[in-house]
């Protein structure tokens, strides 16, 4: 039994408000750990509903506490990325996007909208909470670490004891039928690491290499072997990627450069793996170097670890989406998947579950412009469905959580 009664009809009611909500924030999107515009828009929409707000201090965050009127000392924690991408947008949507270069193209439009409308919901029935809510609103997901950086300004702790659970919720553009939800138990994201290679040799003319030492040739040689690398020193089963997505080397079809750089993208689903990849890819550069007569400079940078989620809350997101919404609406994710989520250093420091949401405006979702793309295209009708499975997991999950700090009858001393 929840306390969820209306919910359903109040965010219908939401709808339009969160509609709004969203197109503002796609017209004008910023990029990185400092949004002043987003978080300014954010706090006019949050303004109203009494929470506990904290302003970051080296990022544009925003922590909400919404204080509940049966607190049993639980708090769960909701979260949503604010950060837009580098990216022109060409999706034709009327409200696109106003500032050149710069995209709201992987939903975290939708996701900040969802998130005041969930507040909103829980505002409303901040007197029958069994716990308090912690709203998290992070700037600098893609690819600035904005999440730790929160983790370092207290966010886990904003209300008090540490949060006793966290979720995080994000949409998609394709791959998943619109309005369906899907996750999955232990390993969901892969953890995400950077390799920087330098190959340093000698320049010389192109008609006699033998009087130089070519860095290409090596760094040629590099990037096909850490492939081969990969297929013969991991298990098939406990998979590495290795991506070069950036070389330069040279200016000239007839001059043997200096210099060869190039970068790599690696991802591990293990934490062995992660360990164990980056001092397998050097030596691997390295002997090449050897071989070659030449010296190289190897980094390997450690960005984020994987997105492990708590198989119980998994489960316990999987039960309410069943509960709220119907069995068919939600979808087991058959495998872990290859991106990389800041909301994975939460997950290490409190139990809980990321989950995904289908939001494609394409009947055919399967090949709908992927998030990221310039022409990526979200459904704003899928951000009740989203408003709506945050207040009531936050709900369910402070009965639970209340539940299990309640001490038996048997137990009590007599009035």
């Amino acid at each position: 039994m929840t306390i969820s009664g209306t919910l359903r009809s109040d965010v219908a009611e939401l709808g339009p408000e969160m509609t709004e909500l969203r197109h503002r924030l796609h017209r004008g999107p910023e990029i990185g750990l400092q949004l002043p515009r987003t978080q300014e828009t954010l706090l006019g929409a949050l303004g109203d509903l009494g929470l506990e707000i904290t302003l970051g201090k080296s990022v544009t965050s925003i922590t909400g506490v919404l204080r509940g009127g049966r607190s049993t000392g639980t708090a769960v924690l909701l979260r949503a990325d604010m950060d837009a991408l580098p990216v022109q947008e060409r999706s034709g949507e009327p409200f696109s996007s106003e500032i050149a270069g710069a995209m709201h193209a992987c939903g975290h439009d939708l996701h900040m909208a969802m998130l005041v409308g969930a507040a909103r919901l829980l505002a409303e029935r901040r007197n029958e909470l069994a716990g308090d809510i912690v709203f998290m609103f992070q700037p600098g997901e893609e690819g600035f670490d904005g999440a730790g950086a929160m983790i370092k300004e207290g966010v886990l702790t904003a209300a008090g004891p540490q949060a006793s659970a966290a979720y995080g919720m994000h949409v998609r553009s394709g791959k998943t039928p619109n309005g369906v939800f899907t996750t999955r138990g232990n390993t969901m994201m892969s953890s995400s690491s950077k390799l920087k290679v330098t190959v340093q040799g000698r320049g010389g003319h192109g008609s006699s290499p033998h009087l130089g030492r070519d860095p290409i040739s090596a760094a040629a040689e590099m990037i096909t072997s850490l492939q081969t690398m990969v297929t013969r020193r991991f298990d098939i089963f406990d998979p590495v990627v290795i991506t070069v997505g950036a070389v330069a080397a040279g200016s000239a079809s007839n001059v043997i450069p200096d210099t060869a750089d190039f970068q790599a993208t690696v991802r591990t689903f293990s934490a062995a793996n992660g360990e164990a990849v980056g001092p397998l890819a050097t030596a691997v550069c390295q002997g090449i170097a050897l071989a070659h007569g030449l010296e190289v400079e190897v980094e390997y940078i450690r960005e984020y670890p994987a997105t492990v989620n708590d198989p119980f809350h998994a489960g316990f997101v999987a039960d309410v989406v069943s509960d709220v919404f119907g069995q068919d609406q939600f979808l087991p994710m058959e495998f872990p998947e290859s991106g990389s989520e800041d909301f994975s250093r939460v997950l290490q420091a409190v139990p809980g579950s990321y989950l995904m949401l289908g939001a494609s405006v394409a009947d055919d979702f399967a090949n709908a412009p992927s998030n990221h793309s310039p022409l990526a295209r979200f459904d704003d009708q899928v951000m009740t469905r989203g408003a709506l499975l945050h207040a009531e997991l936050a709900i369910r999950s402070l009965e639970r959580l209340g539940a299990q700090t309640e001490e038996p009858e048997s137990r009590r001393s007599p009035s």
